[in-house]
């Protein structure tokens, strides 16, 4: 039975002694009209046979763990961010800001997105899901404990606009030739802030393309802006420009191109069915 919610699930079942209950334990959804990949505890109502019995699942909340915790959000700022990387931050941080217009609260067009060091994170739970599933990993742009010694960012998305910003602070460990940044954390930068705002727009995505033209060498250090905008969407494609300047848009370092591809929930969990 097809309804605007298609499940993915992993569903385990308890009987009780008597009154045979069911209660879902673990759910994974795709809202496929918005796209958004939620890996939540909320049950989708709808049907399923057993026994040849067709049983009704309502809509209800079903905690996954008895204690919730929040992860680190890897994009506070600290101590190795300069004076330019934190006037930069504090400068959209003020666009998020919420003003009182006629006794009515307005929240400002901006948003600042938190940033941990695995993507399940991001989901409701996420942080005890991800004890779980391959421990070890981490994303690789938050891989190293020492602050300021590779990739220091921050990303501010604009839903309206369908744009974002992302303030990056390149660090000395990320050196290509002597003192200038490697194109390749360039290229990391570029595909993660495009991946951003591509994931935001368009649910769970996968990088199918980078096109990258790079126009002048970046200092090592530098404090750089990396403006991502959609350029459209056509059915499973979600295409995003991208340029990075220094913060004052003077000196341009890189124009891009992107082209990310919706994908399914069995993509990220081993199953392609």
């Amino acid at each position: 039975m097809t309804t605007k919610w298609e499940s993915k699930c992993k569903i385990y079942f308890r009987k009780h002694n008597r009154n045979r209950q069911t209660q879902a334990k673990r759910v994974i959804q795709i809202n496929r009209r918005r796209s958004v990949l939620l890996m939540t505890g909320f049950v989708v109502q709808g049907h399923i046979y057993k026994n040849n019995i067709l049983m009704s699942i309502f809509v209800q909340t079903v905690s996954l763990w008895p204690f919730s915790s929040q992860p680190r959000d890897f994009s506070q700022p600290n101590s190795s961010w300069s004076p330019e990387m934190s006037k930069v931050y504090d400068h959209y941080n003020t666009l998020c800001d919420t003003d009182t217009e006629n006794g009515e609260e307005k929240r400002g067009p901006w948003r600042k997105l938190p940033s941990y060091n695995r993507s399940i994170k991001y989901a409701t739970g996420g942080i005890h899901l991800s004890k779980l599933i391959q421990a070890k990993a981490r994303l690789f742009t938050r891989n190293v404990k020492e602050q300021g010694a590779t990739f220091e960012y921050v990303v501010f998305v604009n839903k309206e606009e369908k744009r974002c910003v992302c303030v990056f602070q390149a660090g000395h460990l990320l050196e290509g030739a002597p003192g200038h940044v490697h194109g390749g954390a360039i290229a990391t930068m570029i595909d993660t802030v495009t991946g951003t705002l591509a994931g935001f727009l368009s649910g769970p995505i996968m990088t199918a393309n980078l096109n990258i033209d790079y126009r002048s060498p970046m200092p090592l250090g530098s404090v750089v802006l990396i403006h991502s905008a959609l350029d459209r969407i056509e059915r499973r494609k979600t295409y995003i420009t991208c340029k990075v300047s220094s913060t004052d848009e003077s000196k341009l370092y890189t124009e891009a191109t992107a082209l990310f591809v919706s994908i399914g929930v069995g993509h990220l969990f081993g199953s392609r069915n």
